[in-house]
């Protein structure tokens, strides 16, 4: 049986966002979460991610420098790496923090790093990562999740996986990372819920053909007053939420092996 990692991204970005992924994790349908430590919400939404949760999942650091702190707009930090003038001194001080921030509230090393909206693929970033966690967790290193959709997945797939993810992969493994094969669930964030549940299907097949253990991201959220109005995938996030929560989900679940890490 195929195993499948099933992480859920932008943990601590906010309470509906929190609340969805930790009923998926109590109810098995998550095996990892990624979090974002530089929300000013983070220390409160930790207080959730006990003993409990973390032994039924995985929970990563969600690498940032597009959406909380000194962040950048996503396109320029894009082009600002790929021209190699990002500031590396500011690039190994915030990775630094965020690892600090992780640690401090939780107590332990994240048990894997990604990015948010992919970042920790980019020149400069990746590098810097991957030299900083084999510098402090050498001893344990927490695995690397690859930004690699299948051929498959359409235009926007392969701008991500474009961006750096053959390059993170290469040189994660060659420093001692295990790494996780093909990424799946990237859509455009449109549609309904039905039109939700038939990707979900198409990517839990298409882990058949990944030959790591493939992780099918998502961004589950339930529905909250307090919620972020200006989150532009908000809708979307209900979907999710809605999908991974329903019956034929579990179903879904019973032909593959859930997985908490690609090894």
């Amino acid at each position: 049986m195929k195993s499948l990692i099933v992480c859920a991204d932008d943990y601590a970005q906010s309470p509906a966002i929190d609340a969805g992924i930790i009923q998926l994790i109590q109810q098995n349908r998550l095996s990892a979460a990624s979090c974002m430590v530089l929300s000013p919400r983070w220390a409160e939404a930790a207080k959730s991610l006990t003993q409990e949760i973390r032994n039924k999942a995985d929970i990563g650091l969600h690498l940032d420098f597009t959406q909380f702190g000194d962040a950048y707009a996503h396109p320029v930090l894009i082009a600002r790496s790929l021209l190699r003038s990002l500031p590396a001194q500011a690039i190994r001080l915030n990775i630094h923090a965020q690892l600090d921030r992780f640690e401090d509230v939780l107590g332990t090393a994240p048990d894997y790093v990604d990015g948010h909206q992919h970042v920790h693929q980019l020149p400069q970033i990746r590098d810097a990562l991957l030299d900083i966690l084999k510098q402090r967790y050498s001893k344990q290193l927490p695995w690397i999740r690859i930004a690699k959709p299948p051929a498959s997945n359409g235009f926007k797939g392969k701008i991500i996986k474009l961006l750096g993810a053959n390059a993170l992969e290469h040189k994660a493994k060659t420093m001692g990372f295990y790494c996780s094969g093909d990424l799946l669930g990237v859509y455009s964030f449109t549609g309904d819920s039905k039109d939700y549940e038939k990707l979900l299907g198409t990517w839990i097949s298409a882990a058949d053909s990944s030959t790591d253990t493939p992780a099918l991201m998502c961004h589950p959220a339930i529905e909250k007053p307090e919620s972020e109005i200006n989150d532009p995938i908000y809708s979307a996030r209900l979907n999710e939420f809605l999908v991974l929560n329903s019956n034929n989900f579990y179903l879904l679940l019973q032909t593959i092996k859930l997985t908490r890490k690609p090894y």
